[in-house]
């Protein structure tokens, strides 16, 4: 396998943009997406010896040991957070993901996951952006020799960079957004461990606003690795630490980096370099019902917690906020319970359900005290 130094000798492209095509239809009117993110595979091994990728997908194609159902999906999204480690990661666990997407898949591609970056899987400060990510979660299938990711096997096709792309399913526009190391951060992400204030560039909003614009004939799906500021459970100001007893604050759903930018470790706190810059808010608040879903996770925690007075599942300016929480069972151990989100869209109608992946919290499979539904501004089409 090769190591590190050798990635690093190869020339990193801005990125592939691929040549559109039509969606294929499935054998429905029905779209069914799966979103799933933090799997945290290197913690689950090391102090559960669990795959919790393995595990998850497994579930998705044949149910659970004890007789959880399965499910069907048109595609998946992966909101990140594959990496476990506290600095940065490493080969060893970018080679255990690729081998657990390889053992869980059997009725799916590897190409119908599409995947964004989170704070775990940042590179360091200096190093290449996002270097580890590219190589082996590998979005644009640059690295197919490293990811086993093959653009060309994409049931639908992705057009941009790593960093930001689209693709399209019906009309159903999907702008996936990758978080990144904030670089007026000098201690970054290699000191500060999970650094968890989520980042955006200027480059990346502007994308983002232009794409929202253009295609307001579509049904608009945001994902990014983290939710907006005060939109669901624990999202706000401080919201993902606690004080401890001698009234100083301490790590909760995220660790505590007073170096860092703990006031906004639970939200998308960095846009263009700005603290606290609420661009993506203000521009919702502007402009109401300017995209239908806004997909997130970062923030581990079982499916009815309302920390902070907002729930996983809440609408906002026209827009519905998803958490889709996390897969870990191992990882930010004090509140993480093992579960993902399932979309149906049909005609007007967005069906979300939560799937728990263990008994830890209640009996593996659909929740239903987690289910709504959620109206769209346009119907649904293939």
């Amino acid at each position: 396998m090769p190591t590190r130094r050798d990635f690093l000798k190869t020339s990193l492209a801005a990125g592939l943009t691929l040549p559109g095509a039509a969606a294929q239809r499935t054998s429905t009117d029905t779209l069914r997406l799966w979103a799933f993110s933090d799997a945290h595979v290197g913690s689950d091994r090391r102090y559960g010896n669990r795959e919790s990728l393995v595990e998850a997908v497994q579930q998705s194609e044949f149910g659970t040991p004890d007789g959880a159902p399965p499910f069907e999906w048109d595609l998946a999204v992966d909101l990140g957070d594959q990496s476990g480690a506290q600095h940065l990661p490493g080969d060893d666990e970018g080679a255990e993901v690729v081998r657990q997407f390889t053992k869980g898949l059997r009725e799916h591609k590897r190409e119908d996951v599409y995947s964004v970056c989170g704070n775990h899987d940042r590179s360091g400060i200096d190093e290449p952006k996002n270097w580890w990510w590219r190589k082996w979660l590998d979005p644009m299938g640059e690295f197919t020799r490293f990811s086993g990711v093959d653009a060309s096997k994409r049931t639908y096709p992705t057009s941009g960079t790593w960093e930001r792309y689209s693709l399209q399913v019906g009309n159903v526009l999907f702008l996936m957004m990758s978080d990144i190391n904030e670089p007026t951060q000098r201690p970054g992400r290699d000191l500060l461990g999970g650094n968890p204030g989520g980042v955006v560039s200027g480059e990346t909003f502007a994308w983002w606003k232009n794409m929202v614009e253009a295609n307001q004939d579509k049904i608009i799906v945001s994902t990014h690795h983290y939710m907006l500021k005060n939109t669901t459970v624990a999202s706000g100001e401080w919201e993902g630490m606690r004080k401890g007893a001698s009234g100083l604050w301490r790590s909760h759903y995220h660790g505590y980096k007073p170096l860092g930018t703990p006031r906004g470790a639970s939200y998308l706190y960095w846009v263009d370099s700005m603290p606290d810059a609420q661009a993506f808010e203000k521009y919702l608040e502007a402009h109401p019902g300017a995209i239908d879903l806004w997909l997130g996770a970062h923030t581990h925690t079982y499916p009815d917690d309302t920390y902070g007075g907002k729930s996983h599942v809440e609408t906002r300016w026209g827009v519905h906020f998803v958490n889709v929480s996390a897969l870990a069972r191992h990882h930010a151990r004090l509140t993480t319970v093992p579960m993902s989100r399932y979309f149906t869209f049909a005609g007007n109608e967005l069906r979300a359900r939560c799937y728990l992946h263990t008994c830890d919290y209640a009996a593996s499979g659909w929740y239903p005290k987690a289910e709504r539904r959620l109206r769209l501004r346009k119907a649904f089409r293939w």
